[in-house]
């Protein structure tokens, strides 16, 4: 597996990185996902207090809790549980709530520190100082490396670029979601800023399952990409590695979240370890297949 150095750090992270919202509820069950694709030479792990109400987070620290300087560990913030067990959330960027809730996660993650903070999600309303301040203040006191934010809206992004000192935001990214190239990559470029990618398979459309409308897109013109990548994949080129492959030849680009659930999907992504990578004419017959869109709102 190639590491990717995430600007402004020291972390050199894997290219691809297990997006834990896909683990199930049995942890026995996880914690051998999780050793799967750590020997597949994945190190780096995001979760989010919100996943399973925390049981997420419980999942990730036992299965971790004895290789914790093996690994990077990303968790997320912002979206506060209410107290009446109903399950649902209220989204909270207070820097009250913040300096509370990141204890709560540490306990979870049998950790002392957390290597990557992130804003779960943002406005443009947002007290964006109250927020700078907590992640701040939680790096000043050490349990908290690095910290960033998961969004795919610019204005909120650009916000965060010239307010703070994160290392990196989250969005989603796939050939048929091509918004951030226009409206959010060079921009995070020049400011030494990594992108973490998530929906990279665009909910499996891009690894097997059937056609059907994304986004804006229509179920024929998902299927018009669905058979340029198959016409790209191989033996040694699966589907889904065909479709991350892409992804990774954005030079913005970090790492790419993958929520894996099985060990088939596992094997289906890391299982060949010498991947060729995709020539300039297959990239550019790519991009060109369907018209990219862009960001309508959030601009």
């Amino acid at each position: 597996m190639k590491l990717r150095k995430l600007p402004k750090t020291d972390m050199e992270v894997s290219e691809i990185s297990f997006g834990c919202m896909s683990l199930g509820e049995d942890h026995t069950e996880n914690a051998r996902l999780l050793f799967k694709s750590l020997e597949a030479g994945i190190n780096f792990f995001d979760t989010a207090d919100l996943y399973q109400r925390g049981e997420n987070e419980i999942s990730v620290g036992k299965a971790l809790k004895g290789m914790r300087q093996k690994v990077f560990i990303a968790t997320k913030v912002g979206n506060q549980l209410r107290e009446d067990g109903s399950g649902q959330w209220d989204w909270n960027p207070s820097k009250e709530y913040i300096l509370k809730a990141i204890h709560k996660s540490l306990k979870r993650l049998q950790t002392d520190y957390i290597d990557l903070y992130q804003l779960h999600g943002g406005t443009i309303d947002d007290p964006s100082d109250e927020v700078v301040e907590a992640f701040e203040t939680l790096k000043k006191q050490g349990y908290i490396m690095h910290y960033g934010i998961s969004s795919i809206r610019p204005n909120v992004i650009r916000e965060y670029v010239s307010r703070s000192n994160i290392v990196s935001v989250m969005m989603q990214y796939n050939l048929l979601d091509r918004r951030p190239e226009e409206s959010c990559f060079q921009l995070l470029e020049d400011n030494d800023i990594g992108v973490i990618v998530r929906g990279g398979i665009a909910r499996g459309l891009l690894a097997g399952k059937p056609a059907q409308p994304y986004l804006d897109y229509t179920e024929e013109e998902v299927q018009k990409m669905v058979r340029q990548v198959e016409g790209y994949s191989s033996e040694k080129r699966s589907m889904p590695q065909t479709a991350l492959n892409y992804i990774l030849n954005a030079s913005a680009v970090t790492t790419i979240t993958v929520g894996f659930r099985t060990e088939n999907q596992l094997e289906a992504i890391l299982g060949n370890k010498t991947v060729p990578n995709l020539k300039e004419s297959e990239l550019k017959a790519l991009q060109t297949i369907i018209e990219p869109h862009q960001y309508k709102q959030h601009r």
